[in-house]
């Protein structure tokens, strides 16, 4: 299989967050919360910060880089929504690297710009998973407050999946590029300071800026001391259980899908057993060798259109669920990352009142008033993000699902045209031997 240039996600058409007011940007202590940028002022280029990725790998020079199927005739409404898109990412061009240490793919990522961030309007550099997978934890430790887009996972099982064969390959490929894009299309982490590195550094150091994985994070982790929630907000609390209701349904169909496509694996099998028994046996039989031979060519051709469905689904309806499974997991995250802020407000709040009841006070705090803005921010982007990730799912399930719809489709219309194929030949050798009966007589 070859690897090709996959299509940009739409993006969702959300309000840039930016263009709300942070309230963490108030805060002048270095690295609590990373706030949202303002587009109008441009950044310091990525050269004069002390800037890391993990390696591994040689990296190109900055360069340029380089029928009446439902799906076609789906519009959909959720599209770009009048956005103005001005950073264009591609995963694309998997290569495999032999070493005496190891055996790894990188792949090209190729960016598209006219952010005044970048100095260059291309770039073109290679690629590992574990470069993605540093950058998504950067994320996540330097915007706790937003949902960060899932990874496909890592490791497979041995003997299983052969983790370098071109299947596996394509399939992690268009994952990574759709994590890439959901990155770039998104108001706020599309200026993160790593994704700049990420997409346009060409020196990858694994071992400098370790200190900092988990530095930018810390503030929402463990700060309640024990403290107990009282209960999270109602619009908090149905997004809690939306997750809950929908990771089992998520679940349910991506087990039987697998199920189904190991079942039509097995059929598949004993299609292909079965037809060439019809071309041996016409060949002993000359009187029914033409419908033998044109039952043989039916379940051939049934053999193919059951093989094309069997990897669309396994190519292009699986790693969707997988990847919601995943969003999911990334998306309860967050809430516990929002609750731990509230709590930390709420245990702060109550020592202030209790101080203020014994009179020692009368003042608000002003670490108070940071918490208290810190829930506030965290709301704000949860909830941007919330909507964000419910138009991108209906926007892909819709797609998804009218593309499952359009291969059975195709695949029972090839069944039937193939069988229907075989009647006249029946009828045929039925009309021959009506004549036969007649002259004997």
């Amino acid at each position: 299989m070859s690897a090709s240039t996959p299509k940009a996600l739409a993006s969702s058409g959300q309000k840039p967050i930016q263009e709300m007011c942070h309230p963490l940007g108030l805060e002048e202590a270095a690295g609590v919360l990373t706030p949202s940028p303002d587009v109008g002022n441009t950044r310091n280029s990525i050269g004069e910060k002390d800037l890391s990725l993990p390696n591994g790998t040689p990296v190109e020079t900055s360069s340029p880089a380089s029928s009446s199927s439902l799906l076609n005739r789906l519009q959909l409404d959720d599209d770009l929504d009048g956005e103005t898109r001005d950073l264009f990412v591609t995963v694309d061009d998997p290569r495999k690297h032999v070493s005496t240490m190891e055996t790894y793919i990188t792949y090209r990522v190729a960016t598209k710009t006219t952010r005044v961030e970048f100095d260059l309007p291309e770039y073109s550099v290679r690629r590992r998973y574990q470069d993605f997978d540093w950058l998504r934890t950067r994320l996540e430790d330097s915007q706790p407050t937003h949902l960060i887009p899932p990874l496909p996972e890592k490791f497979v099982m041995k003997g299983v999946v052969d983790r370098f064969s071109e299947e596996f390959v394509e399939t992690r490929r268009k994952a990574l590029d759709k994590f890439l894009k959901r990155v770039a299309d998104h108001p706020v982490l599309s200026f993160n300071e790593h994704l700049n590195a990420f997409l346009s550094a060409k020196d990858l150091n694994k071992r400098q800026g370790l200190a900092l994985l988990t530095k930018m994070g810390e503030s929402v982790k463990y700060v309640t001391g024990g403290y107990k929630l009282r209960a999270r907000p109602m619009e908090f609390a149905a997004m809690g259980e939306y997750l809950d209701m929908f990771t089992p349904k998520l679940g349910t169909i991506d087990r039987i899908a697998q199920r189904i496509i190991k079942e039509q694996s097995e059929y598949l099998v004993e299609l292909r057993e079965y037809g060439p028994v019809y071309s041996t046996w016409a060949v002993s039989e000359a009187e029914l060798e033409e419908p033998l031979e044109g039952v043989a060519s039916c379940i051939a051709n049934c053999s193919s259109a059951l093989d094309e469905l069997t990897e669309d689904m396994s190519e292009d309806f699986l790693p969707v669920l997988r990847e919601y499974v995943l969003y999911v997991e990334s998306m309860k995250s967050v809430l516990k990352k929002r609750d731990s802020v509230q709590a930390e407000y709420e245990a702060k709040l109550e020592a202030s009142a209790s101080r203020k009841e014994e009179g020692t006070t009368t003042a608000v705090p002003t670490d108070v008033e940071k918490c208290q803005d810190k829930v506030e921010c965290f709301n704000a982007d949860l909830k941007a993000d919330w909507d964000r990730w419910q138009n991108n799912k209906r926007q892909d399930f819709r797609q998804l699902l009218t593309g499952m719809a359009d291969h059975n489709i195709h695949y029972y219309e090839k069944c039937l045209t193939a069988w229907e194929s075989v009647i006249p030949l029946l009828q045929d050798q039925q009309s021959q031997e009506t004549r036969s009966d007649i002259e004997k007589d």
